[in-house]
C-alpha cells in the first residue's frame, strides 16, 4: 500500500518528524514462531512475533530511494488526505514500541530472515505492477 500511495501521489510519506516505531518480522520467521507457538508455548500465553522495531520514516525513506521520489515528512492533517482517510493517517502514525525478547526467552525462537529495510531494498516489492 505504500509504495502504491508514493507512486499514486509522487512522494513518499511520513507523519510528523517519522520516528514512531513499526514492529516487524519476515513471513518465514512468523510461520516459525506460529509453528513454535502451536507445539511448545504454555497456554495462555502472550507472544510477539517482532524480529525488529523500525521507524516509519526508515520505510518512507527505503520506498522514496527505490522509487528515485522524495520522502517528506506531512502533518497529521496532511497524512489524512496523503493516506486517503484520518484513519490510516493515524496507523501510519502510530507507535509501537512492542519487543520480542520475551518470545524469544519462551520459546527459544531465533529470526533469522531478512529485515523489513533489507527486504525491501532486496525484494520484488516495486516491480511494476
Amino acid at each position: 500500500m505504500l509504495i502504491a500511495t508514493a507512486r499514486k501521489t509522487g512522494v513518499s510519506a511520513y507523519v510528523g518528524e517519522g520516528g514512531n516505531r513499526w514492529p516487524a518480522v519476515h513471513r518465514r520467521d512468523a510461520a516459525i514462531l506460529f509453528r513454535l507457538a502451536l507445539e511448545e508455548a504454555p497456554a495462555g500465553s502472550v507472544l510477539h512475533g517482532v524480529a525488529e522495531s523500525v521507524t516509519f520514516k526508515s520505510i518512507a525513506e527505503t520506498i522514496a530511494r527505490k522509487l528515485g521520489l522524495p520522502a517528506v515528512s506531512l502533518t497529521p492533517d496532511e497524512a489524512a488526505t496523503h493516506f486517503a482517510s484520518p484513519f490510516m493517517a493515524r496507523v501510519h502514525g502510530f507507535d509501537g514500541p512492542v519487543s520480542g525478547i520475551g518470545t524469544r526467552r519462551l520459546l527459544g525462537w531465533e529470526p533469522s530472515h531478512p529485515g523489513l529495510l533489507d527486504d525491501l531494498e532486496r525484494g520484488d516489492y516495486f516491480v511494476a505492477p
